[in-house]
């Protein structure tokens, strides 16, 4: 392997899916402004839209996740486009 191509600053973090609320701890390298304590230890905390917790291939569920609105944004902006190939 090559040397030094990995960081250095592998750490305890926890990664919070926003979708559901659950969290697991898990060691990473990205950065991070927030923090979180939990069971009284303070970590880094890193937001996720979406995790295996809540994609519909590991839950089984058909539900569209859409946290920022995009499907929304994109019906409006091709709705012309749909309606023309009826």
């Amino acid at each position: 392997m090559k040397k030094d191509i990995h960081p250095k600053a592998y750490r305890l973090v926890v990664f919070k899916d926003m979708s559901n609320e659950e969290m697991f701890i898990t060691k990473s390298a990205a950065s991070s402004k927030e923090t979180i304590t939990v069971d009284g230890v303070e970590y880094p905390l890193l937001k996720l839209e979406i995790s295996n917790t809540s994609h519909p291939f590991y839950t089984g569920k058909m539900k569209l996740v859409d946290t920022a609105g995009r499907v929304d944004k994109f019906m409006n902006r091709y709705k012309d486009h749909f309606n023309k190939k009826k």
